[in-house]
């Protein structure tokens, strides 16, 4: 596979734009930060990111891609519905951002070559985020576990919630064990980021990370147990250590699951289901409903939404669902139609961990996480590079003189 160089400015980018998604709203930390400070340091990584990348690309050489292209169409339907500042001058601050996050994409575009450069560049920062967890969880147990999150782990060092946590510990997880499998990494380097990331994991309580890790496992390992024997063996071993589980720790992890809730409140989604309800109920004019009300912070009513397409559906309307949904049926597709690879396993593990998320969080319609897990499945899905063709240096002709020429017949 033919690959370019890729220069270090481009991790830091990416882990710039890391730093952008990781939200400005949490838990109470040990040191309080005040939240314009916390969006300052998040915006201006943004900006930061856009300039690095521009930096290295001052040629605008980009890859053409299918993913950023929707990204870019989602602005329309964006600027459209903000521009009419129902939700304030917040709105149009959101689409800047929007626009600036896709346009650092498409510079980055132009190291999408099917490597497993950007994999790399997301495990390592997501796992230097995890490692604030940990420390914070270390320096003070009680912030770290707060009683109200019903001591789940939270971030006691940066604003972090649970769900955000288990987020990330579920992504690295499943792209650690499936390099594992494909000897991309040692198994030293693979236990350094699982074990710790499956404790963080379970300390958060997080189901949805938690169902979404499995899940996008089992359907990744799917993939490659016609080609792998390594990936078989992992199938049948989760298959026999699953069922064993299932049996001896079932009560134990009925627990964990309804995470002391009443059978009304589970069944509800945790009080999400009402919200979904009053926001389908709510009376929309045909703007709305075409372009929806302009980027918000994915609440209505003053209660979060908690489900992507009902966060674009109220932000951006039937024509942000229509271009959301055409993502990932696109990546989807790519990825069922390529050979089995591990590039096509670690996309399809990304991609069906934000497919199952999408029904209990929110952010495929904005700069998110969920669309930084996405860009790396581009990346895995994009077309090797071409090598440039080897120039070969002209051999100059000798010219024989005519007496030497043997067979020419006297």
């Amino acid at each position: 596979m033919a690959t370019s160089h890729v220069p270090k400015l481009v991790g830091t980018a990416w882990g710039l734009l890391i730093l952008n998604t990781l939200g400005s709203a949490g838990a109470k930390t040990i040191v309080p930060l005040p939240r314009s400070l916390i969006q300052m340091v998040t915006m201006g990584a943004l900006v930061a990111a856009f300039t690095l990348a521009l930096a290295v690309n001052l040629r605008l050489r980009i890859r053409a891609s299918a993913f950023v292209l929707l990204l870019t169409l989602l602005l329309v339907p964006s600027v459209i519905s903000s521009a009419n500042l129902e939700s304030g001058f917040g709105a149009l601050f959101r689409c800047a951002r929007l626009a600036l996050f896709v346009g650092t994409l498409w510079l980055l575009s132009r190291w999408w070559d099917g490597g497993f450069t950007f994999v790399r560049h997301h495990i390592r920062m997501y796992f230097a985020v995890l490692g604030s967890v940990a420390a914070g969880l270390v320096i003070s147990p009680g912030a770290a576990l707060p009683e109200l999150y019903g001591g789940r782990l939270v971030g006691a060092l940066w604003p972090l919630t649970p769900p955000q946590i288990g987020q990330y510990a579920a992504v690295i997880t499943g792209l650690a064990v499936l390099l594992l499998l494909g000897r991309r990494t040692d198994r030293v380097s693979a236990t350094v980021v699982i074990v710790p990331a499956l404790v963080l994991l379970a300390l958060t309580h997080t189901r949805t990370a938690t169902l979404g890790l499995f899940t996008g496992l089992a359907l990744a390992i799917g993939s490659l147990v016609l080609t792998s024997a390594a990936a078989r063996r992992f199938f049948a071993w989760a298959v026999l250590c699953g069922a064993v589980a299932a049996v001896g720790f079932s009560s134990a992890l009925q627990a964990w699951f309804l995470r002391g809730q009443s059978q009304e409140n589970f069944t509800s989604l945790t009080g999400r289901a009402k919200v979904w309800d009053a926001l389908l109920a709510a009376p929309r004019s045909t703007a709305e409903f075409l372009f929806g009300a302009g980027l918000g912070d994915k609440s209505f009513g003053g209660l979060p939404i908690d489900n992507s397409w009902l966060a674009v559906y109220h932000e951006q309307g039937m024509t942000g669902v229509a271009l959301v949904a055409a993502i990932i049926i696109v990546l989807g597709g790519v990825a069922l139609l390529r050979p089995p690879s591990l590039q096509r396993a670690c996309a399809i593990f990304l991609i069906s961990y934000c497919a199952i998320a999408s029904y209990t969080e929110a952010g495929l319609g904005d700069a998110s996480p969920y669309l930084l897990h996405l860009a790396v499945a581009a990346s895995l899905l994009a077309a090797p590079a071409e090598a440039p063709p080897r120039s070969t240096p002209e051999v100059p002709v000798r010219r024989v003189p005519r007496w030497a020429r043997t067979s020419e017949v006297t």
